[in-house]
């Protein structure tokens, strides 16, 4: 097997506030729209790196959300909590729960969730099983779909990516 090429996603070294870890794994809804959870990823081409920023409905375990870009800045998770928006227009009842990174943590992500009345949850430093759910997603994402494919460019791995999602 050839070895996996790896970029680190998360920058915890921020001087941002931190949210307390509300969600504490517990993976379970009851309803639509009452726990999200986000994270983000990478894929290679041979054009650079993708970065793909996706959020989960942990009732239905579906995407709600994502966004693809060649830089990983807090506009990649600015668009892909649009969009889940958008599409699941959620109450303010709403619990989003990711990562530490500094794109969680930014300035313009936080004022959209204060916006809409969503608690924001994070991860606890270094701890990946806070997140598993969307940990699994994209290790199954990885080995059914980016593992048998070598992209040429970020066009061609975007376009395979919003067919599998």
């Amino acid at each position: 097997m050839a070895k996996k090429k790896y970029k680190a996603t998360t920058d915890s070294r921020h001087t941002q506030l931190v949210a307390p870890n509300s969600l504490n794994r517990n993976f379970v809804a009851d309803k639509p729209n009452q726990s999200w959870v986000a994270d983000i990823t990478y894929i290679y081409t041979k054009e650079g790196w993708l970065y793909l920023s996706t959020i989960m409905d942990l009732y239905s375990r579906r995407i709600v959300g994502w966004s693809m870009k060649n830089r990983i800045t807090p506009d990649l998770v600015i668009e892909a909590l649009n969009m889940a928006i958008k599409q699941r227009k959620p109450g303010r009842d709403l619990l989003l729960h990711s990562d530490r990174g500094s794109q969680y943590a930014s300035y313009c992500y936080q004022v959209l969730l204060g916006k809409r009345g969503i608690l924001c949850s994070m991860s606890r430093k270094g701890n990946c099983w806070d997140n598993a759910v969307m940990e699994s997603f994209y290790r199954t994402l990885k080995v059914e779909l980016i593992y048998q494919r070598k992209y040429e460019t970020r066009i061609e791995a975007q376009r395979d990516i919003f067919e599998y999602i």
